[in-house]
């Protein structure tokens, strides 16, 4: 065989090679698409996004609550910010004129109220706030170009007062937590649970669930995934509380129970205001996640469970 026929055997072998090679490739990205389809599908979201982005936010909520605890709190207004604008933009898509940057200044002096003063700058904050966020659509609905019914501009203002009650209201709880002895400990046992509950129902959903939980509100929730996730929270509140709290192994049981409720209720809360104001996600900001309210949503009512768990106890300051 002449050197330019081996030469091109060779080439013919090493197309052949690729070839073959591109097509197992192929193969395995079309089979790893159509599994990431199908749990997407029973989960409601992007699996892998997910986990990328909550792995972002976990490390800066790591570093910022265990080395500078002044940063968190700071994080913690930066988020409450960003959630009020996404739901005072929900609520615009229902018709519903929550002024944005009055909701967003209502927060910050509920959030400062609870980080300088306490619960009781806490509720200051929240007359504060409620009154200048009440002012605000009261003075915009004299405008002619934003003039409207009485009855609208009552919703309007109503619709505004739940946003700061159940964003940054709630979200202040978490700042209480932290000026508590081992407050950062309390924090961490609040997202540890809170994360916990979820991932129990993600995964014991998505590979047992068969029994809808609430199909009107929350179709991909299973009575499984709820089991699941009562499995992982008095498990990951039993290791916290051993360890970080310095509590007993009790206090553990208590503090998954409390949290199984509040975040199952706040997710579904969640749920039903999406639903009652016509949209799939708060935004699209995070990517697996949709808004960072969809991610706040059981969080917001846990603070408080764990807050009054820690209260109870008598660890509070």
């Amino acid at each position: 065989m002449s050197e330019p026929d081996r030469d091109e055997d060779a080439r013919s072998e090493l197309r052949a090679q690729f070839d073959e090679a591109r097509a197992h490739f192929d193969e395995a990205r079309a089979h790893f698409e159509a599994t990431n389809a199908r749990i997407e599908q029973r989960a409601g979201r992007n699996l892998f996004l997910a986990i990328g982005s909550g792995l972002i936010f976990a490390a800066a909520f790591l570093a910022s609550l265990f080395i500078v605890k002044q940063v968190f709190a700071v994080l913690v207004v930066l988020l409450v910010a960003v959630a009020l604008v996404e739901l005072a933009a929900a609520f615009r898509v229902a018709g519903r004129r929550v002024p944005r940057a009055g909701v967003v200044v209502g927060g910050l002096i509920i959030t400062s109220g609870a980080f300088f003063l306490g619960a009781e700058g806490m509720l200051l904050g929240l007359f504060a706030g409620s009154l200048l966020l009440t002012l605000w659509r009261l003075i915009e609905g004299l405008l002619p170009a934003w003039e409207v019914p009485p009855k609208t501009l009552i919703r309007d203002v109503f619709s505004g007062l739940f946003t700061l009650v159940y964003v940054a209201f709630l979200a202040s709880f978490a700042i209480l937590l932290l000026d508590a002895p081992r407050g950062e400990w309390w924090v961490f046992a609040l997202v540890l649970v809170v994360v916990s509950v979820d991932v129990g129902a993600y995964a014991a959903g998505v590979t047992l669930g068969r029994h809808k939980m609430t199909p009107r509100i929350s179709p991909n929730k299973t009575w499984e995934g709820f089991a699941g996730a009562a499995v992982a929270a008095v498990l990951a509140g039993v290791v916290i509380s051993l360890t970080g709290l310095q509590q007993p192994w009790w206090v553990g049981v208590v503090l998954g129970a409390v949290v199984l409720l509040t975040a199952t209720g706040g997710d579904l809360t969640e749920s039903l205001i999406k639903r009652n104001l016509g949209v799939k996600d708060m935004s699209s900001w995070v990517p697996g996640h949709g808004g960072f309210l969809d991610r706040l949503d059981s969080l917001l009512p846990s603070a408080v469970g764990v807050y009054g768990v820690a209260l109870t106890l008598g660890v509070l300051g």
